[in-house]
Parts: C-alpha cells; structure tokens; sequence
C-alpha cells in the first residue's frame, strides 16, 4: 500500500475515489471538496523495508504512529487474530488499512464499518495510499466524521444478529487515544446500538417462529376484513398499570368527550367498571393473550390486532381490524397481499401501539390514564386484570396469591426502587426503556398529550413538545387525516400464501459469506429472504453452531413447512 513516487498524487486520489464511489458516493463528493495539504499525517518510513507508516499530528503538533515500523502487516494480523466468532466488526480509525485488510482477509467476516473522523485528514490518506483493494469489498463500508446517532443508526440498518455471529469494537489504539473527544462519543454509540440489537434479537429469538406461524394463519380472516374509521380528535388511552384503579372516577366523568383506547391489558379494568372502550389494541403474539377477554368483549367494541397477534383472538370480537406492525412479513403482505393501516409497535409494548393508533386516527389531543410504567409501591397491575384471577387460581394453602405476586416482582432482572416524592416505585430496564420510548414517540407527535395524575414512573414530556397538564387545551392541527381502513385484496388468500410459498423455496442456498450471498439475491429475493429473518433468529437461538447453508435450510424447511400445514388445514375446513 505505500504511495509509489513515479505515479502522480491527484491520479492515486482519483482512483481511490472511484473504487469507493460504487458504495459511498456522497463521502467522495465530501472527499472531493477535502484540503489535502493541512498536514493532519506525518509519514514515516518504516525500519524494515522503507514503507511509509502515517502518523497522526495532534492539536499539540506531536506525531504518532499509527502502525507498526518493523512489520504493520504482522501487528494487524495479530489483531485481526483475536476476533473469535464475531462477524460484524467495526474499526475505529483507519490508518494505512492493514489492519482493514486483515480482517476482510477472514472468510468469516461479514461486515467492516470503519469509523475515521477528520475529512481532511482521510483525504491527505487517499493520496498516499492504494486502497482500491479493499473499497471494492463488498463487506467494507466507511462513516467519515459521523455523529453518534448516525453511528447508532447504521449498525441498527445493517447488523443482522441471527446471521452475523456477534458484533466487536476494534480501536486503531495510537489513533482514537489521541482523539478521544470524537472517538469516545462513538464508542458510547456504538455500546447504545449493541444494547438495542441485543435487546431486539432477544425477542425474535423468543417470538420468531410464533410471530410467523400467527401471521400466516390470519391470513385467511384478513382477506374478509372489512369496515372504515372515521377521525378522532380527542382520545383518551387506558393502560393497565394500578394507578388506573385510582383514575377510574375520572375517566367516568369524562367519558363522553374522547374516544376511548384500551389496551388489552386494561380491558377488563374498564368492563368491571361499567366504562365499555371505543376500541381495543392487542399486540402480543403469546397465547396467554387469550386471558385479557375472559370477561368476554361486547360485540359491538372493535378488536385492533397486529397480524401476528394470535389467532385465537379474531373468535373473541365479531369486529376484528387487522393491522400491520414492524415484522417484515407483515410488511410484504401490505404490499403483495393486501394493504393494512401500518401502526408503530416499535416501542415493543402495547401502550405505545395504543398511542400510535390514536395518533393514526387522527386525534390531536390525547389523555393517558394507567401508564404507570413502573410498579408503584410494588403493585403490579391494575387488580382485575388478567395477572390476578391467575394468581388465584394457582394458590393453595402453602402459596397464597400475594406469594405468586412477589415471585412475579422480585424475580424481575434489572429491578431498582425509585424514590417519587412522598412515594416510590420499582422499575426495571425493560419498562425504562418502554417509558422512554413512548416519551419520544410522544414528542415527536403533533399532539396535546395529558397525563393524568398517578403514582407511577412520570412520563416526562416537554411543553415544546406538545405536553400539556390541562386536557382543556385542545387545538387544531393541519396534518392530514386519513380514513383508516384495509385496501382491496389483490389475490386470494391461498393464491398469496401458495405464491409466498414458492418464492420461499426457490430460494438459493449458499456456502458464500452471507453479506456476499445477500449481494447476489434479486430485489424480490431479498424482500422473500427478508421476510425469514424473525424465524431464523429463534431457529439459530435454538441450534447455535449452524453455518450459514445450515440456517437457511433450517429457516426454509420450517417455513415451507408451516404454509403447507396451514393450506392443508383449510382446504380440508373447507
């Protein structure tokens, strides 16, 4: 890679660019506009065989390597040998690339993000040194002076943990140690995005085959759903946390001013009380979902359901509305099947969905009862939902229900107590995360959001971003509202799934590096392949150890499997 005197400086720099123009145009633009001559880099020539090592000049005028001056090459194979079954690696600060080019050198590795800041800086690099080699791997991939959240976002757009085997940080030590004031905000990002990868990954891996084998068999009640929502300009939101039992009396004289939402977990709360909802949200795809109606949904209270929510539930409500929430096959069916109204689930919790309905109906003012968020003074739910009667009815003699309930509270991971004025509550890392995720949808809404008075987690809101303590301050907002209804099917549903069915098998497998193999798929390959991801993450969760050819047959066979099972099924109902 050292910059060979007899060819011209601007030509080496051309080519560079070009070779990185074919993934990364905008960073050449940025790189074409750079000033080559600031003297970020220093080079020296290396003790072994006279190669130029860069080193970076720091704000003080000092100079440090970057490499080795006896062997760069073995130093960054050193490195590069103690990455252990990681897949995904991201380098910190770039250098000559020996250290980039010892780890593509690894057939295992399936991406490299090089993290560099100093666009000038990585210019002056371009001029020295032959880097065609590596920006034309197809698994190289360069952020240029990013902020943290665009570090976050593209590990989250481009880690895939059910096909890259785990994730590393590697830091280009003599170079992110001398510029900690940009690399120690990345390797905060970067630590953010592991944690909500992992977090995401847990949940496929738990719910990836259910969350497939519940949308397929929707599929068929679907295709007859029917039926329009008019807007909303003021609803209201019941969760089922405890302070619900206390917002009950509100909520009644109120009743007749907003349209009520409630979650699945509160519906029972309300009935009890005499205070029938408007609608009904259910996101869960367990079938313990099932307990939330056992006092029997009123015919005439439309059910809201994720496509992947059970089927069971579409038998428990003579108004079921499909919806279609972040999985990628519900996606595609939205798409090639029959289009659904798309509500946020991304909060991973069924309160935010519940505020994304309201917000998808058009209400501009939205009061929250029973979001406690948290477990006020070690309450776990409000009592009549579903949680209790099961309790209940598991006690005896020597495990009364308050000893069902404590298992529940203090074998919770991640449990704290919080102190809240002249009260407290415990929180765990899932329901921080499930708060702090409905605040921001929350702010980034053009609602008038009212939280009404509790004893849980507060939902801390700002007034820029629409938060308001009075439910009287109600304004108009001039975004459009649409009608909220599924469109017309383009196919049967057993046309869709025999088509989907196809498509799945036809599939290739591969012995390829699996960012290579995913390169080599057609659009509509890809939108299939995509589509098998939740399922191959609880597959792979189940039988670690599988290479890449291995999960895809796995991943192929189940799917395959499950949409024949289900066509069977019904042609003999039929």
């Amino acid at each position: 890679m050292l910059w060979n005197d007899k060819v011209d400086k601007h030509i080496f720099f051309e080519r560079n660019l070009l070779a990185l123009s074919r993934a990364n145009p905008t960073l050449c633009a940025r790189l074409s506009g750079a000033e080559t001559t600031l003297g970020r880099y220093r080079f020296v020539e290396s003790s072994e065989d006279g190669r130029d090592i860069p080193a970076w000049v720091d704000p003080g005028g000092s100079a440090h390597t970057l490499h080795s001056l006896i062997s760069p090459e073995r130093e960054a194979e050193r490195l590069a040998a103690t990455l252990k079954y990681e897949q995904y690696i991201i380098l910190m600060g770039f250098g000559a690339g020996y250290t980039a080019e010892a780890i593509l050198a690894r057939g295992d590795t399936a991406c490299l993000l090089v993290i560099e800041y100093d666009i000038n800086g990585l210019a002056e690099l371009l001029c020295h040194y032959d880097y065609i080699k590596i920006f034309n791997d197809p698994r190289f991939y360069i952020l240029a002076d990013p902020k943290p959240l665009e570090i976050e976002q593209h590990i989250l757009a481009t880690f895939q943990p059910a096909l890259h085997n785990g994730i590393r940080a590697l830091p280009l030590r003599a170079r992110t140690i001398h510029d900690d004031s940009h690399f120690t905000p990345a390797a905060e990002a970067i630590k953010s995005a592991i944690d909500k990868v992992a977090s995401d990954y847990s949940v496929q891996a738990m719910f990836g085959k259910r969350w497939f084998s519940n949308i397929i068999r929707n599929i068929f009640t679907a295709e007859k759903q029917s039926g329009v929502f008019a807007p909303v300009k003021h609803a209201a939101i019941c969760a089922a946390g405890p302070s619900l039992d206390l917002q009950l009396d509100l909520i009644a004289s109120k009743r007749k001013t907003f349209f009520l939402i409630s979650t699945d977990t509160a519906l029972a709360t309300l009935l009890e009380a005499g205070l029938p909802p408007d609608a009904v949200i259910s996101i869960d795809c367990q079938h313990i979902s099932y307990y939330h109606f056992m006092k029997r949904l009123p015919p005439d209270i439309p059910l809201f359901l994720d496509l992947s929510s059970p089927p069971l539930l579409t038998t428990l409500a003579k108004k079921t509305f499909f919806f279609s929430g972040g999985h990628p096959l519900g996606i595609y069916i939205t798409h090639f099947f029959r289009h659904f109204p798309v509500i946020d689930t991304s909060g991973a919790n069924v309160t935010f969905a519940a505020l994304s309905l309201a917000e998808r109906l058009g209400a501009s003012v939205i009061e929250l009862y029973g979001a406690d968020f948290s477990y006020p003074k070690g309450k776990l739910y409000t009592r009549p939902a579903y949680l209790y009667p099961y309790f209940h009815r598991k006690q005896n003699r020597f495990k009364p229900t308050e000893n069902f309930a404590a298992s529940f509270l203090y074998n919770a991971k991640s449990l704290r107590r919080v102190e809240s004025g002249s009260s407290w509550y415990y929180e765990t890392r899932a329901l921080g995360m499930y708060r702090e995720k409905f605040e921001q949808k929350a702010l980034s809404a053009n609602i008038v959001l009212y939280t009404a008075p509790g004893e849980g987690a507060p939902v801390s809101l700002s007034t820029a971003g629409g938060y308001s303590s009075n439910p009287g301050l109600i304004f108009e907002t001039n975004r459009p509202v649409q009608l909220l209804a599924a469109g017309k099917p383009l196919c049967s549903a057993k046309g869709f799934l025999e088509t989907y069915r196809k498509k799945v098998s036809e599939l290739p497998l591969s012995e390829d590096n699996i960012t290579i193999y995913q390169r080599k798929l057609s659009d509509m390959q890809h939108l299939i392949f995509t589509t098998l991801l939740p399922a191959a993450a609880a597959i792979k969760y189940r039988c670690a150890g599988f290479s890449t050819k291995e999960l895809l047959y796995a991943v192929k066979n189940y799917c395959i499997a499950e949409i024949s099972h289900v066509s069977e099924a019904r042609l003999s109902f039929n």
